[in-house]
């Protein structure tokens, strides 16, 4: 018999200890029957028996007969009963219940024994990652959590520095010097909790939805903590950490004594804080009322407090359904409700909400650099879904369904032929609340103040383009001069490298593909190197290999990024954004 290693049989305690009733039910009653099979986007994707549910499953299984039933006890080869006995085991577990399923939940929706596979794979992984069998982006997210209270590790000074920059940057936008982001009002309305992604690589979610909580003339704060809804103990099975999340959270809504909590468009961050975490965290029962952004958003509709011109948003729009919101939570009418009155043009996907395919990059997929080939892979299904459609936009509810289909279509290529653009553009991925945002009518009542754009500080500010294509140098380069900036080019990262050192700029653009030595080096160089160390750096790339950037430990993160094709607003709001933030930090030292 062979000899079991510590790691296995440490892994077979944990599974004994806990498997529950909604487990044990799930392993007993899977038939083989192979409904399951069409309903999983690996398998369509791959035609690999391998990649089915129930063979997925099936390693888990072996260890449930051995367990919990006297068969496997007693005939366990006949019964295919069996622990896990080597190190080896646990990595091809580890490849099978992270590398291969994004929890989504289309096979228990297709199951008509209703097996929960997503509740098997959360099992598996909270059993592996006590024993450090995890990917490293779902490990060093989880240490965040833990940490600083929110995946991206933000500090509280950056977090309440983008809140100040987003209520500057509206200032302007409405020339209302008198608008404010509220932070801790005590007894407002509604607390409002968001996905860190808005805060530290793409605020414009959170700008939309100030501006509709602005013209509805709504009563609402932002926490200064408890303020992330993301939870990375739904993606690791982990409930301590999905309890922790939740209770920050809910402590501080309840310190701000609201009647409500918002919570943004993120579909596991609206099921995990809505539903799952105050089981987890033992909170329950809780003293205000939660509700997600899409809600909130067709209340406003219904009661005229916005007003939409769909007009304003030409192009046809379809939506993709979020895994957590429509399977998990049901929330498959309020987003359609908001497109349709946002948008001239509303296409669906086909299949749709409850039974649409995962965007790949659910289940905390996003972050795990070492699946993405196959993700992508896998992602031909969604791609399909796109292309049939025929839309410009793909409207969705999640932040990690943004950039899992930014990644699709990037991919798979899929364009559109934009009227305002020389050639067929990317399609364009966005939140409903953005569509809402730009379709809505500004009341009248708004008095219009002229205020002093607050661009002095970074006008003439020297920035370096790093980048290997001549024509992206070109395009950054022009526009970034006709914006009152100064610019100097390496079109790849030794020059690049070297330029920073003599030239000192303020600001760097970085791409990530280059001969020689690539945007990853040469970013760790910059970070390690004591001239060029504290210059910031904005990936502007078209490889999603710049994600094991955002979550490592060793040297900070970027100080922002963008996917190409180049959106010029974007990119400029970005570049001022990041020069405002350094040129406070530095007037804060000195």
């Amino acid at each position: 018999m062979r000899t079991k290693s510590e790691n296995a049989i440490a892994f077979n305690e944990s599974f004994k200890k806990r498997s529950n009733r909604q487990h044990m039910l799930s392993f007993a009653v899977c038939t083989h029957c192979g409904v399951c099979n069409d309903s999983c986007h690996y398998f369509l994707a791959t035609d690999d028996p391998k990649m089915t549910p129930v063979a997925k499953m099936d390693k888990l299984r072996q260890v449930y007969k051995s367990q919990k039933g006297p068969l496997g006890k007693l005939a366990p080869r006949w019964v295919g009963a069996k622990e896990m006995e080597t190190d080896e085991d646990l990595k091809e577990l580890q490849d099978i219940v992270f590398g291969s399923c994004t929890g989504c939940r289309r096979c228990t929706f297709n199951c008509p024994f209703g097996v929960d596979t997503a509740s098997l794979v959360g099992l598996a992984r909270s059993c592996l990652v006590d024993l450090g069998y995890a990917p490293e982006g779902i490990k060093a997210v989880m240490k965040n959590q833990w940490e600083t209270g929110n995946q991206m590790g933000i500090s509280k000074e950056e977090y309440l520095d983008t809140l100040q920059w987003i209520q500057e940057e509206l200032q302007e936008e409405f020339s209302d010097p008198d608008f404010i982001v509220p932070i801790d009002k005590k007894g407002a309305d509604f607390v409002y909790v968001i996905n860190p992604r808005e805060v530290k690589y793409d605020p414009r979610p959170l700008q939309a939805a100030f501006k509709i909580f602005h013209h509805a003339g709504l009563d609402w704060t932002m926490g200064s903590e408890g303020w992330d809804n993301t939870n990375f103990g739904l993606f690791s099975g982990k409930a301590d950490l999905g309890g922790h999340m939740g209770n920050l959270a809910y402590n501080q809504a309840k310190k701000l004594e609201v009647k409500r909590m918002v919570i943004s468009e993120c579909g596991h961050g609206f099921r995990s804080t809505k539903w799952e975490a105050p089981n987890w965290g033992k909170a329950n029962p809780l003293p205000f009322e939660m509700v997600s952004l899409l809600e909130l958003m067709v209340d406003l509709i219904n009661t005229g407090k916005i007003v939409l011109d769909p007009s304003k948003n030409p192009y046809p729009v379809t939506y993709h359904d979020p895994c957590n919101l429509s399977r998990s939570c049901g929330i498959t009418e309020e987003p359609r409700f908001c497109l349709k009155r946002a948008c001239v043009d509303f296409r669906e996907l086909m299949p749709n909400r409850g039974d649409s395919f995962c965007c790949t990059g659910g289940g905390g997929a996003m972050s795990m650099v070492e699946y993405a080939p196959r993700r992508l892979e896998v992602a031909r299904v969604k791609a399909d879904q796109i292309r049939k459609a025929g839309a410009a936009v793909v409207a969705t509810s999640c932040h990690n369904c943004v950039d899992g289909l930014r990644d699709v279509i990037k991919n798979y290529n899929l364009r559109y032929d934009y009227r305002d653009a020389k050639a067929p553009k990317l399609l364009r991925v966005c939140n409903v609340c953005e569509l809402v945002a730009e379709a809505m009518i500004i009341p009248v009542e708004i008095q219009k103040t002229a205020i002093k754009a607050s661009k002095d500080a970074v006008r003439g500010k020297k920035i370096l383009v790093i980048d290997d294509e001549p024509d992206i140098i070109v395009f950054i380069e022009t526009l970034l001069t006709d914006n009152g900036f100064k610019v100097i080019t390496a079109n790849d990262g030794i020059t690049g490298l070297q330029k920073a050192k003599a030239e000192q700029p303020d600001l760097i653009t970085l791409d990530i593909t280059m001969p020689g030595k690539s945007g990853i080096q040469l970013f760790r160089e910059l970070r390690s190197t004591a001239e060029t160390a504290n210059i910031p750096v904005f990936i502007v790339t078209g490889t999603i290999d710049f994600r094991q950037l955002m979550y490592q430990k060793a040297i900070p993160a970027p100080d922002g990024f963008m996917m190409k094709p180049i959106d010029p607003k974007v990119l400029l709001t970005t570049v001022n954004k990041i020069l405002e933030k350094a040129a406070r930090n530095s007037t804060v030292v000195n």
